[in-house]
């Protein structure tokens, strides 16, 4: 029996992969949940494993395939076959070979599901993102023109977009017929303005490493000791999504300054006894139980946009920055309303131990409400974070520094020294007004100040 192999759904939104790795080759025999290949997402690198025993028939895409979750085939397997093979392996198809391998025994209606490939002689569809496809679709740039800049020449948005505002002439075909003298060719930033109107409005971005209107970016020119560091596939996900995040939501930050003598004090009472229970009981935990805390009574901030809409969302689902070696990434916290102080200290330990060694999964980081990030203890003052799309909103934890500060004791007033933090809400105006952004931050900050945590 053959088993067709596909690409599993691997978290909420991710709808393609990158085969990055093939594990195994064409004649090996392997067991059950044995890992075939290495898989890439915008949200995690996962190893994928085989769903039965047997010898692989056949591998239907080359490293560097991007293809869809649940639809392409990437690989047969021989169910129950337990001889391999050492006859010489035909080239590893491209994912056309993965739609035409079972079309010679399914039904016609299958193998139109399965993603058509190009027909003999016929150009290869152009390798491109999700957003690079939608924006080619938006500005009617056909992408087999379009240069990308991407991993394996894959197109972004970025690519798209400085195809579209390059001189009309530059793309054109055949220009109409003309019954008065043809006027010069439009400047980049007229074409831009006339898309712009032609489309009914909206912004037309900056294009990344070119420039916007009449200023250009120089051009960088190599001098002895530089060292130029190509981008790892992380850092250029972070960079388009945080380049997105600023061209898409309009960001407002607020600062508010929080005491935490009270809460400082509550964990200097425990957190030796969470270290003998082997977790780490860090002033991140009260900020995320207080913003949990703070969302379920101002749900404002626990939403996203969506076209002509916006939804809010019944759990609260906290995405919450830690390192990995791959660079920062966000994993999720859910329902950090229900859990607590010692809930949340254990969920935030098993995430980032996880992160650290390489073994975060898609759905670790995916379905996050809302965002809270913490600089470490090499932090500073404060500073205000971009979103992370589609959240309305990121909280964004100060550096803890000892000040003197004015309290009332007894109907008067006496400077003391308490530890003191500014925390800084980044929120998205299209949907998030300064009332509810600013009565939220309040609500963080009194539950902070007061320290009134089980924990």
């Amino acid at each position: 029996m053959i088993i067709d192999v596909t690409v599993p759904q691997l978290g909420e939104s991710v709808s393609e992969g990158t085969i990055t790795k093939w594990l195994v080759r064409e004649g090996d025999v392997v067991k059950k949940d044995q890992p075939l290949f290495e898989v890439a997402t915008d949200k995690a690198d996962q190893e994928i494993p085989a769903p039965a025993g047997g010898r692989i028939k056949a591998l239907l895409a080359k490293e560097g395939d991007v293809v869809p979750v649940l639809k392409a085939v990437v690989c047969q397997i021989e169910e129950g076959v337990t001889e391999a093979t050492s006859a010489p392996a035909p080239a590893k198809a491209a994912p056309a070979a993965a739609a035409a391998a079972p079309a010679a025994s399914a039904p016609a209606p299958a193998a139109a599901a399965a993603p058509a490939g190009p027909a003999a002689g016929a150009p290869a569809a152009p390798l491109a993102t999700p957003s690079g496809r939608q924006a080619a679709l938006e500005n009617q740039v056909d992408l087999s023109r379009v240069q990308g800049s991407g991993d394996y020449g894959r197109i972004s948005r970025a690519d798209v977009l400085r195809v579209a505002q390059t001189p009309a002439e530059a793309a054109a075909p055949a220009p109409a017929p003309q019954t008065a003298p043809a006027a010069p060719a439009p400047a980049p930033r007229a074409a831009q303005v006339a898309q712009m109107v032609n489309s009914g409005g909206g912004f037309v971005p900056p294009i990344p490493g070119v420039g916007y209107g009449a200023f250009k970016v120089p051009p960088y020119r190599a001098v002895e000791g530089d060292k130029v560091v190509p981008f790892t596939r992380r850092r250029r996900i972070t960079a388009d999504h945080m380049t997105y995040s600023k061209v898409t939501s309009p960001h407002v930050v607020t600062v508010a300054e929080v005491d935490l003598h009270k809460t400082s004090k509550l964990r200097e009472a425990n957190k030796d006894r969470y270290k003998k229970e082997g977790a780490s009981l860090t002033m991140l935990a009260f900020v995320v139980a207080a913003t949990a805390r703070a969302l379920r009574e101002n749900p404002a901030l626990n939403a996203r946009v969506l076209d002509d809409a916006f939804v809010i969302f019944k759990d609260i689902n906290l995405g919450v920055a830690v390192d990995s070696p791959d660079g920062l990434v966000v994993p999720v916290v859910r329902r950090a309303d229900e859990l607590g102080v010692r809930g949340i200290v254990r969920s935030v330990d098993e995430l980032a131990k996880r992160a650290k060694t390489g073994k975060i999964t898609a759905d670790d980081l995916s379905a996050a409400t809302f965002s809270v990030t913490n600089p470490g203890l090499k932090g500073n003052l404060f500073g205000g974070a971009v979103i992370s799309q589609p959240n309305v909103g990121i909280l964004r934890m100060g550096e803890i520094q000892k000040r003197v500060v004015v309290v009332e004791s007894d109907g008067e007033d006496h400077m003391v020294i308490h530890p003191i933090m500014l925390l800084a809400l980044s929120y998205d105006h299209r949907v998030v007004d300064g009332v509810a952004a600013n009565a939220f931050l309040w609500r963080v900050t009194e539950l902070l100040e007061k320290g009134e945590f089980d924990v």
